[in-house]
C-alpha cells in the first residue's frame, strides 16, 4: 500500500483517481491546487505523487521543481490532457519520475506507480547501504596524531597529488585512503584496492593490467586489470613494498604516461587513475638493499601520510571503545556493554602491537565473555590471550 497525494484542478479526475486507487488499497489525499498540495507535500509523508500540469496559480511544472527542492527522491508523476513529447521530455528533465495522458489507461497507471514505488524503495536501501559504509570507514579520534592525519586528508583530498601512506600494520592505512578517495573528486567513481602482499609475483602483472585471450596458458579471455577498472576514479596499492621490480617497472610506466599494456598485447591503453599507496615497509631501506625501485618511491611520494600507532594515541581509546562496543554488539545484537573507567585505564596500559585491528578484536572478545559491565579485572583476564 502506497500513500499518494494526487493534484489536480478538475474534480472528476481527482474523485475517480480515489475511487480507483483506494480499491487498490492505496491510502489517498486530495488536492486542488498546487499551492494546497505543497502545503500537503511539505508536511507529510507520501510514497507518490500525481500532478497535473495545466493548474490556475501554479502549474505542475512549477510544483515539480518546489518538490523537488524539498524532497528530490519522491517520485512525481505528471499527468496532463494537453501533453506532447515536448512537453513530456521538458518535465522528466525538470525531474519528474514519469508522464502519462489523459484520459488515463488504468493499467498504465498502476504499473507506473507500482514502479515509482520500487524506486523509491532502493533510493531509500541506497541512502542506508551508503550510511552503514560511511560508519565503517569513520575516522575515531581527537588526539593530535589522528587529527593531524586529518588535517592532511583535507588538504589533500580534492587534488590529484599521489599519496604514500605510511605505518606500521593495523594502523588504519586503508581507512586513510578510502577517505582521500571519498572527499575527492573522483568520489563516484571506482576505488580499486590492490593487495601487492597477496598476489603471487607471476600472476601482479595481470591482476594489474589485465591480459588477452591466449596470453598465457588459463588466460582462456581477455581481462581488464586493476588500473582499467579504476579508471576515473582511484586505485590503492596496499603493502607496495612487496612488489616485484618487474612489475614496479610497470607502474613506474603507468605513472608517467597515464598508459598501460595487457599482458600479451603491444596496445596502450590510456587510463585516468589516482594512485595512493601504502606501506609498512622502510622503503628508503628497501632502495638501499636494492628492492625498491627509487624512481618509482619518488613518483608516488609527492604527499606522505604517516599514519600514528595505537601506542601513540592512548588519549583515544575511550572513544575507540565506544565506537567499537556500538558497532559490535549492534552486528551481534546483543545489548551495549558498560566499559567502567577501570576497564577504560587497563586498556590504556596495554601495549597494541597489532594496533587498531588487534583492539578491535579485543574488544569484540571482551563483549562476547563478558557480563554486562566490563572491569580492569576482565581486561586483565581476556584481552591478552594465555599461551
Amino acid at each position: 500500500m502506497a500513500k499518494i497525494l494526487v493534484i489536480d484542478d478538475q474534480k472528476s479526475i481527482r474523485n475517480t483517481l480515489k475511487e480507483i486507487l483506494e480499491y487498490e488499497k492505496h491510502e489517498i489525499t486530495l488536492a486542488e491546487t498546487g499551492i494546497e498540495g505543497l502545503e500537503y507535500f511539505s508536511k507529510e509523508k507520501f510514497d507518490v505523487i500525481l500532478c497535473d500540469i495545466k493548474m490556475p496559480e501554479m502549474d505542475g511544472i512549477e510544483v515539480l521543481q518546489k518538490m523537488s527542492e524539498i524532497n528530490p527522491d519522491i517520485p512525481v508523476v505528471m499527468i496532463s490532457g494537453h501533453g506532447n513529447v515536448d512537453t513530456a521530455v521538458d518535465a522528466i528533465k525538470k525531474g519528474a519520475y514519469d508522464f502519462i495522458e489523459k484520459p488515463l489507461d488504468l493499467n498504465r497507471l498502476l504499473v507506473t506507480i507500482r514502479n515509482a514505488m520500487e524506486r523509491k524503495e532502493l533510493v531509500s536501501e541506497t541512502k542506508v547501504l551508503r550510511k552503514k559504509v560511511s560508519k565503517t570507514y569513520e575516522m575515531i579520534g581527537e588526539s593530535p596524531a589522528i587529527q593531524l592525519v586529518k588535517e592532511m586528508i583535507e588538504r589533500v583530498a580534492h587534488t590529484d597529488a599521489r599519496v604514500l601512506i605510511i605505518g606500521k600494520n593495523g594502523t588504519g592505512k586503508e581507512l586513510v585512503a578510502r577517505w582521500l578517495h571519498e572527499k575527492s573528486n573522483r568520489s563516484q567513481h571506482p576505488f580499486v584496492e590492490v593487495n601487492c602482499a597477496a598476489i603471487p609475483s607471476e600472476l601482479i602483472e595481470s591482476e594489474m593490467f589485465g591480459h588477452e585471450k591466449g596470453s598465457f596458458t588459463s588466460a582462456i579471455k581477455q581481462r581488464k586489470g586493476k588500473f582499467e577498472q579504476a579508471d576515473g576514479g582511484t586505485i590503492f596499492l596496499d603493502e607496495i613494498g612487496d612488489m616485484s621490480l618487474k612489475a614496479q617497472a610497470k607502474v613506474l610506466r603507468a605513472l608517467q604516461e597515464n598508459v598501460i599494456s595487457r599482458v600479451g598485447s603491444d596496445k596502450d591503453i590510456k587510463v585516468d587513475v589516482r594512485v595512493i599507496a601504502a606501506t609498512n615497509k622502510n622503503l628508503q631501506e628497501e632502495i638501499r638493499n636494492g628492492y625498491f625501485r627509487e624512481d618509482l618511491y619518488h613518483r608516488l611520494s609527492v604527499i606522505i601520510i604517516n599514519v600514528p600507532e595505537l601506542s601513540e594515541r592512548i588519549e583515544d581509546i575511550p572513544l575507540l571503545t565506544d565506537y567499537f562496543n556500538k558497532l559490535i554488539c549492534t552486528e551481534l545484537g546483543m545489548p551495549e556493554k558498560l566499559f567502567d573507567e577501570t576497564a577504560i585505564k587497563a586498556l590504556q596500559e596495554l601495549s597494541w602491537t597489532g594496533n587498531i585491528r588487534e583492539f578491535r578484536n579485543v574488544i569484540e572478545r571482551l563483549i562476547i565473555l563478558c557480563n554486562e559491565t566490563v572491569t580492569e579485572k576482565e581486561v586483565k583476564a581476556f584481552a591478552v590471550p594465555v599461551w
